[in-house]
């Protein structure tokens, strides 16, 4: 009895255990093909009929996390999913995966989490060029929330009023 006791026990811990490193996954794949998930990206936005809303950032970025973290929230993340197709770009240090920011301008010069808004064609409609989303945590939940708000407001997809 004691046996199938800790035996339990220990399942249990191993399952919350498991659940808290889901939770904790880094907001960036280090080794994904970023080019290929922006190809992706953008063949579901015209599928979908949506933007493309790139995000540039990287996993040691505190704001990058935070903003990552305000993208789950329900309110915010339904909004996201009304207008955008979302796809993350890991720059690393600013030393990976330039090729895939260049087109886009040197959108991360003022610091990241950048982002970048973008018909299903990969033509540029909006730009963090001046460093917009670089201080997101202390813009706030509310901040962060306004601003995509007005986003979307101000990008409106092809065929949306």
């Amino acid at each position: 009895m004691k046996r199938e006791f800790i035996k339990g026990l220990l399942l249990l811990v191993l399952a919350i255990g498991a659940r808290s490193h889901a939770a904790d996954a880094p907001p960036y794949d280090e080794a994904a093909d970023a080019a290929a998930q922006v190809a992706a990206a953008s063949a579901q936005a015209a599928r979908d009929g949506k933007q493309l809303l790139i995000v540039f950032g990287a996993n040691w970025c505190g704001d990058c996390k935070m903003l990552d973290g305000e993208f789950k929230r329900p309110a915010l993340q339904s909004l996201l999913d009304r207008h955008y197709v979302v796809v993350k770009v890991d720059v690393g240090r600013f030393n990976k995966n330039l090729h895939v920011v260049k087109p886009w301008g040197d959108v991360i010069r003022k610091g990241i989490p950048s982002i970048v808004v973008a018909s299903a064609d990969q033509r540029l409609i909006y730009a963090t060029n001046g460093g917009e989303l670089a201080d997101a945590r202390k813009m706030g939940e509310a901040g962060v929330a306004e601003f995509f708000r007005a986003l979307a407001a101000r990008t409106p997809a092809s065929g949306r009023p």
